[in-house]
C-alpha cells in the first residue's frame, strides 16, 4: 500500500521539476512573424533600478498584434538558470518576400545575433556589456546599467566598451532601405547552434499584458508609450514603471549631443564677466632642466657675404667719452666774465691770436 501511495507522490515532484526547467527551443525555427509594414523607431527612455541581484535586462521592443504594432516594455526579470544571457528578438526586412520578418529572442550561453539593433543599455547592436556571470551570480557593469550598490555589491565599472553610434541609432529594424546594416560576426555564427531557451512564463506574462494594455498600442501613442520600461515585469504603474525621457518627437532621429563635433562650426561666445572675474589661465610653465629643453638656434644667412645686408656699427657711447677729466663739454666751453683776466699774462698785451704776450718789460 505504502508503494502504491509513493508512485504518485513521486510523479508530482517530478512533474514539477520539469515545469521549473527552461524549455529548450530549437535553433532552425528563427522567424515568427512576417507583416508588410515596417516597426516604429525605438524610443528614448531611462533604465529604471535593478531590482536585486541576478536579474538579468531584458530591452524593450515593438511586436505585432492583431490590429498593428504595440510596445512591450522593457524589463529585469530572472534568467531560467544561472549563466544564460537573453538575446533580444529583432525584425529584419526579407528582400524576396518585401516584408519584415520577427526573430524571437531567446536564452543561451552566450548572446548571438540580434541584427545589430542598438536597444541600449549594454545591447548596442553586438554581444551585451552591462553585466557577466562569475560563479553562478550575475555582475553588472555599473558604466551602462543602472544599480543601486546598496541593494546590488555584485558591480564593476569598464568605461572601455565600444558602441558603435550609426546615423539610424533608432531604427528596430534589419536592412531594408533604410534599415540597419549588419550581418553576423564569426563568433555569433558559431553560437547560432548552441541551445536555445524560450522566454520564461514571467516574460510571455509580461508581453500579453502589454498587447492588452491599448495604451501601448502605436496607433494610440502614435510612437511615444506611456510605459516604456518597468522594474520588474508586468508592473506597468508607479514607482515601478517608468516615463519617457522627454517630449520631443519620437519618430524623427536626433543625433546626441557630442556626435559629429567636427562638422560642427564653433561659434566664441563672448565672456561679459567683469575683468576680475574671468577666469585666469596662467600660461604652462616649462619644468625640464634646462639641457633637456628644446633649443631653437636663430636662423643663419647661408647668403655670400658680398650678398649679405651691411649694417654699419653704431657707436652709442656718450659724447663726452674720451675727455680728459670726463668734464662735459658745456662746463669748459662756458664764456668767462669780461673782467676775468687771462692766468697766463694777467694785464699783459694780447697778440693778433687774442693771446696774452710778455715784452719782458716791468
Amino acid at each position: 500500500m505504502r508503494k502504491a501511495h509513493l508512485v504518485p507522490v513521486l510523479l508530482l515532484v517530478f512533474g514539477l521539476s520539469c515545469l521549473a526547467l527552461p524549455t529548450p527551443v530549437s535553433a532552425q525555427v528563427a522567424v515568427g512573424i512576417s507583416v508588410r509594414i515596417g516597426p516604429p523607431a525605438l524610443p528614448v527612455y531611462a533604465q529604471p533600478i535593478c531590482p536585486g541581484i541576478d536579474y538579468i535586462w531584458v530591452p524593450g521592443y515593438w511586436a505585432w498584434g492583431g490590429d498593428g504594432y504595440y510596445w512591450v516594455p522593457g524589463t529585469w526579470v530572472l534568467a531560467p538558470e544561472p549563466g544564460l544571457y537573453w538575446t533580444p528578438g529583432w525584425w529584419g526586412y526579407d528582400e524576396d518576400g518585401d516584408d519584415y520578418d520577427w526573430h524571437p529572442g531567446y536564452w543561451g550561453p552566450h548572446v548571438g545575433f540580434y541584427g545589430g539593433i542598438n536597444y541600449g543599455f549594454g545591447y548596442f547592436g553586438v554581444g551585451y556589456v552591462g553585466g557577466e556571470w562569475r560563479d553562478r551570480h550575475f555582475y553588472y557593469n555599473r558604466a551602462v546599467t543602472n544599480v543601486n550598490v546598496t541593494v546590488v555589491r555584485n558591480v564593476y565599472v569598464n568605461r572601455t566598451v565600444e558602441r558603435n553610434v550609426y546615423v539610424n541609432d533608432r531604427v528596430s529594424y534589419n536592412g531594408g532601405p533604410d534599415g540597419v546594416r549588419a550581418r553576423p560576426t564569426p563568433r555569433e555564427q558559431r553560437w547560432s547552434d548552441e541551445r536555445r531557451y524560450g522566454p520564461t512564463p514571467t516574460q510571455e506574462q509580461h508581453v500579453n499584458r502589454a498587447r492588452d494594455d491599448r495604451s501601448l498600442h502605436y496607433n494610440q501613442n502614435h510612437g511615444r508609450p506611456p510605459v516604456p520600461a518597468t522594474q520588474r515585469p508586468s508592473q506597468f504603474s508607479p514607482p515601478g514603471a517608468a516615463r519617457p525621457r522627454d517630449n520631443r518627437n519620437q519618430n524623427e532621429y536626433q543625433p546626441p549631443a557630442n556626435q559629429n563635433r567636427s562638422h560642427q562650426q564653433y561659434q566664441p561666445q563672448p565672456d561679459n564677466r567683469r575683468p576680475e572675474n574671468r577666469d585666469y589661465n596662467p600660461p604652462p610653465q616649462d619644468n625640464r632642466r634646462p639641457e633637456n629643453r628644446n633649443y631653437s638656434p636663430p636662423p643663419q644667412d647661408n647668403r655670400r657675404p658680398e650678398n649679405r645686408d651691411y649694417y654699419p656699427p653704431q657707436d652709442n657711447a656718450p659724447r663726452n667719452r674720451g675727455r680728459q677729466g670726463g668734464e662735459p663739454r658745456g662746463n669748459q666751453d662756458q664764456a668767462r666774465p669780461h673782467n676775468e683776466q687771462p692766468r697766463g699774462n694777467p694785464g699783459g698785451e694780447r697778440d693778433g691770436r687774442g693771446n696774452g704776450r710778455d715784452d719782458g718789460r716791468d
